[in-house]
Order: structure tokens, then sequence, then C-alpha cells
């Protein structure tokens, strides 16, 4: 059992596409983490209004935390509410961590493909990158500590990008 102070974690991920590893991140550490996450942007959140839901995923959902965990999978680059969901985090320079799934993919240069604003920012050294799952408790507190040492350096934050319009095919 975990009795040490949790870190409030605002988890972003492609609904459709990660649930299970969602379920997976919060049955191994939802114990030592506050987990917060929205899985009702692509579902229920019905309005065509950009800047509503901006404001709704930055008040409802990262003010109040220190950290957004990007969890990417197959498809999770190309979801315009997980890049908004950066650009909020960044927006209010908390910390950000990038983590593989089982099921992410790699490009023709053999990288794992991570949307495009968290991979400037894990260029820059502003955002942290495990490119591989993590089981191991204490390997996920280490990567956090480390994406939250990172955030201490707000110039190298990328958030100058266009945010999405739309998702892509």
């Amino acid at each position: 059992m975990y009795y040490g102070t949790k870190r409030r974690v605002f988890i972003s991920y492609h609904h459709r596409g990660d649930q299970q590893g969602l379920n997976e991140f919060t049955r191994l550490f939802a114990e030592r983490y506050e987990v917060f996450y929205d899985n009702s942007l692509d579902g229920h959140i019905r309005s065509d209004d950009a800047e509503y839901i901006n404001r709704t995923i930055r008040e409802e959902h990262i003010v109040g935390t220190s950290i957004t965990i990007v969890l990417c999978g197959a498809e999770t680059w190309k979801r315009k509410y997980v890049d908004w969901e950066i650009y909020s985090t960044l927006h209010h320079e908390h910390a950000l961590l990038g983590i593989a799934l089982p099921t992410a993919i790699k490009g023709n240069a053999g990288g794992i493909i991570v949307p495009d604003r968290l991979h400037e920012n894990i260029q820059s050294g502003y955002a942290h990158w495990l490119g591989a799952w993590v089981t191991d408790p204490q390997a996920l507190q280490t990567a956090i500590e480390a994406a939250i040492q990172k955030s201490e350096d707000s110039s190298k934050i990328r958030n100058d990008r266009e945010k999405m319009r739309r998702n892509l095919a």
C-alpha cells in the first residue's frame, strides 16, 4: 500500500483506441497517484465551439494537476483533443510526460509516432519521454519526477504550433 502524497496527474489519450491502456495504467498506478482523465471529450461534449472545448479542458481538467501524461498508442498523434490537452498543459507550464503504449507504432526513422506538440517539447528538453510501457511504480515515479524537474525551465516550452482543427484520418 502507498501512503505518500499523491501527485495529481491528468491522463491524455485516444479514448477509442487506447482505453485498454488507460485501464491498465489506472489498475497499476491509481493507488499511488490521483489520476484524472476525461473520456467525455470525444463523446460527451457536444459542441462545435472550439473555445468552449478548450476552456473546458483548461478549467476542468488541467488546472489543479501538476503533470499531464500522454499515453501514446497507434493513433494518438491524430487526435485534436490530445493536441489541445497538451497545449493547455504547456500554457499552464505543467510537466509533460509521454509514455509509449504497447500499441504504439514506429515511423520510417524507427521512432515511435507521437503528437507533434509532444514531440517538439521532447526535442526541446521540456517534456520527458518513456519509449516503453512501464509496470513498475518506481519507474513511473522516477519518470514523473524527471518530467517535473524538466518543467522548471519554461523557456524550453514549444507551444507556438497552431492547434489542430480536426482529427487526422
